[in-house]
């Protein structure tokens, strides 16, 4: 536990204290983000606000999981070998850096362009995907662990753990890996938009996996000595090393809402939505909890809907559903005000949070019952 808490507060201490460097510096290149004519008339007064800022919180996550290593030196010898930086590691931070990379080109054409238009959806997919490619085959062809040669991913479908029933073998699980990267991704992207939303959401998703790991750490049946016990475990790779990347994330995010509340002084962009997106898909698949992400970022899955079924009517009937899409939108035209909408949509997403780790531990309880 000690390695995580040092993580989460390493990458809360460089974020809090980084961003207002990280807003100098975009100022002065004079990284602006633009703002759409088409959209809320409110908007047009955060013209100039400086955009990738989530470049500042995925160094800081970064720097804070080598301080999390750094915090484990302390412990015995036989357990220092269990929590050395593994493939798991190399597939979470990797997911979060180069789909923070995919956002960050998106969000350097747009400032180059001075318009909203920067990379087009169809680059912004192809490039999602080579990194969900890239790290679902190394999450499911290669560094099997020591212990009943696990995989970073499963060739199993999951929901609060892997279900025996649903194997799909690994180019399945390779293209399953894929699109919840690519979900969760675009998911996270969408949200983004009004000061402090999709950061503050992004914190109670990635603090509840850092508390699903951290769980599983503990009940792990990689752990000979609890496995002894006879008690329930928890069949995944490297628990305290996602616990510790969720963790050292959600610090991070905390630090950068900081300055990214409304009134924002900075936006995370595409790199920082982008980024955590990713890094939330490959939790998701690390934790064995695919199908219990839809309920863990239930808000996410409700703004992506929006847009979906916005999309679907207008092209069926030529009819809006919504005033505007994603669906945050749609209430600003309504008339509520951009603090409103990003509180009450917070509740809803502690809502999805904490029904999700609640069916999580249920699920606990049931078995040793």
């Amino acid at each position: 536990m000690r390695a995580v808490i040092v993580a989460a507060a390493v990458a809360f201490l460089v974020s809090l204290f980084c961003t207002p460097i990280g807003i100098k510096i975009f100022r002065a290149l004079k990284a602006g983000q633009p703002i759409r004519a088409l959209g809320p008339a409110s908007h047009q007064g955060k013209k100039g606000t400086p955009t990738m800022g989530g470049v500042v919180f995925i160094i800081a996550t970064v720097i804070a999981y080598v301080a999390g290593h750094a915090a484990l030196t302390t412990l015995p010898d036989e357990q220092i070998a269990q929590v050395k930086p593994t493939a798991t590691a190399l597939v979470l931070l990797g997911l979060f850096v180069f789909c923070g990379a995919v956002g960050f080109l998106d969000d350097y054409l747009k400032v180059r362009k001075r318009n909203s238009g920067g990379l087009s959806a169809r680059g912004k997919l192809i490039g999602q995907m080579l990194v969900g490619t890239v790290f679902g085959v190394i999450a499911l062809y290669y560094f099997p662990s020591t212990y009943k040669n696990i995989s970073v991913g499963s060739t199993k479908l999951s929901f609060i753990r892997e279900i025996d029933a649903l194997e799909v073998g690994k180019v399945a699980s390779v293209i399953i890996f894929i699109m919840v990267v690519m979900a969760a991704s675009n998911g996270v992207n969408l949200t983004d938009g009004l000061d402090g939303l999709a950061t503050g959401a992004s914190v109670m998703v990635l603090g509840a996996y850092a508390l699903i790991a951290f769980w599983q750490y503990r009940h792990w049946c990689g752990d000979e000595a609890y496995v002894a016990t006879g008690k329930y475990c928890y069949v995944v790779r490297d628990p305290l090393e996602i616990a510790l990347i969720a963790g050292a994330a959600a610090g991070a995010c905390v630090g950068f809402l900081w300055w990214n509340t409304s009134p924002a002084r900075i936006f995370m962009g595409d790199t920082g939505a982008l980024g955590l997106g990713g890094l939330i898909g490959g939790l998701a698949m690390a934790t064995r909890t695919i199908f219990l992400l839809l309920i863990l970022g239930g808000l996410f899955v409700i703004i992506t809907m929006s847009v979906v079924i916005q999309i679907i009517s207008f092209k069926t009937t030529g009819r809006r559903v919504f005033r505007m899409s994603p669906l945050q939108h749609h209430f600003e035209l309504a008339g509520w005000s951009e603090v409103n909408i990003v509180v009450r949509f917070w509740i809803v997403a502690g809502i999805g949070v904490a029904i999700a780790l609640g069916l999580f531990y249920s699920e606990f309880l049931a078995a040793t019952s």
